[in-house]
């Protein structure tokens, strides 16, 4: 669907439901938050299921807007969600019933009904900007949780995925409000040091291939233990090894409580992510996907090494 429709569809429903996605980010928590304070600035019923993954990170940018455990949705639409699997167990009940899919990755599965999809967006957070200027609300409250969807996506605007377009949504969203400076500190300058410590571990035991080119960090379950570190410091890893200068390919394996592995791969033009984690039942985009391996760290850095010659050779 186009904008229009889509804005249209919206405008048409009410008693909506918005779903994010397991392990959210500030993309997913930002566009529900923003679509949810649109939704009710034109009249609607609206609010966000809440998210038990969500990080202190980024609660708060939901809490808002978080449905009470009695309210019954006429209409459902997930935010920054490519495929059912993704969405956390919270959501289950609803995988079935979802009548609009809002997203921007190329592996977007087509769950929903009526889905509004552009894979040439940086964030989310782009489309629910252009949705909100549609229905022609757009103020500070919107702003900040979209900022932050368009802001952490981008990685403070550095990754390759940035377009003229991302610029100019964020230069539209702080003409709104002036919460640019303490939103960047809080989310790109600030680390605990938990997870100092925790990029301390990690640069002791990454596994280099191919001269440095290829670089996997395990984030082991002993290894948050022994910095202490909680959820909320282990967010984007993926970042600390992506700044390794001469590595064009790098991922960071997490355990997780269940004993499997969660995959996030980063890498440059030489090759395309979405095609590898795609091998291991994962997707995203070119740049920046990720799986869920269904076993141990080691065996995880094995299944992504073969999964990355395989792409690399054709």
């Amino acid at each position: 669907m186009t904008i229009e429709e889509t804005a249209a569809l919206l405008l048409s429903k009410d008693n909506i439901l918005i779903l994010t996605h397991a392990r959210p980010d500030g993309d997913t928590i930002g566009c529900a938050a923003a679509l949810c304070a649109a939704l009710r600035k034109k009249g609607k019923t609206a609010f966000a299921l809440p998210n038990n993954g969500a990080t202190e990170t980024y609660r708060g940018y939901l809490a808002p807007y978080e449905a009470p455990a009695d309210f019954q949705p006429s209409f459902v639409v997930s935010v920054d969600v490519a495929a059912l699997q993704l969405f956390p167990k919270e959501a289950l009940p609803y995988k079935d019933s979802i009548g609009l899919a809002i997203d921007h990755h190329p592996s977007y599965g087509g769950f929903a009904k009526e889905s509004c999809v552009q894979p040439h967006r940086a964030a989310c957070g782009e489309i629910i900007y252009e949705l909100c200027c549609t229905m022609g609300v757009l103020d500070e409250e919107i702003a900040l949780p979209l900022y932050v969807a368009v802001s952490t996506d981008t990685g403070c605007f550095v990754y390759s995925n940035t377009t003229p377009h991302t610029h100019r949504v964020a230069a539209d969203l702080l003409a709104v409000g002036g919460f640019a400076p303490a939103v960047n500190k809080k989310l790109f300058r600030t680390k605990s040091f938990a997870r100092i410590k925790l990029e301390g571990l990690m640069a002791e035991t990454m596994q280099f291939y191919d001269g440095g080119a290829i670089v996997f960090a395990p984030v082991k379950l002993s290894m948050l233990a022994e910095a202490q570190a909680n959820d909320a410091d282990a967010e984007d890893l993926s970042a600390f090894t992506s700044q390794i200068a001469g590595a064009h390919v790098t991922a960071t394996l997490r355990e997780t409580e269940e004993g499997n592995c969660k995959i996030s791969l980063r890498t440059d033009e030489t090759l395309n992510a979405t095609k590898v984690c795609a091998l291991l039942g994962g997707g995203g985009h070119a740049a920046a996907s990720g799986a869920l391996y269904h076993g141990s760290v080691e065996e995880a850095m094995q299944a992504l090494l073969a999964a990355i010659r395989q792409v690399q050779h054709g």
